[in-house]
């Protein structure tokens, strides 16, 4: 996997997990994620997905920003060889 770019991203029909480059989602199991790692992505993709449905309240997007930006470095942990960042889609932009 050296040389990808992933996205931690909650979109909502995705998977919390995007390849930047290829495009797409990947499942998390699927890249060899602790399952830790893997539960709480999933709990923070249903957490996005109320606040989606919300309308992505302000306070909510910076909470779900700031567990999301934990979420990258998590993974970026486990996955040394692998560039890892962060999109809100709350705020439509990449913040790493």
């Amino acid at each position: 996997m050296a040389g990808r770019i992933l996205l931690i991203d909650g979109m909502l029909s995705g998977t919390g997990i995007r390849d930047k480059m290829e495009g797409g989602y990947i499942e998390p199991s699927d890249i060899g994620l602790s399952p830790t790692v893997c539960s709480d992505l999933a709990e923070w993709l249903l957490r996005y997905e109320d606040a989606h449905y919300e309308g992505f309240k302000p306070h909510v997007v910076e909470q779900l920003d700031q567990a999301g930006l934990l979420l990258a470095s998590r993974v970026s942990i486990e996955l040394s060889d692998v560039e890892v960042g962060y999109f809100s889609d709350g705020r439509m932009t990449q913040l790493r």
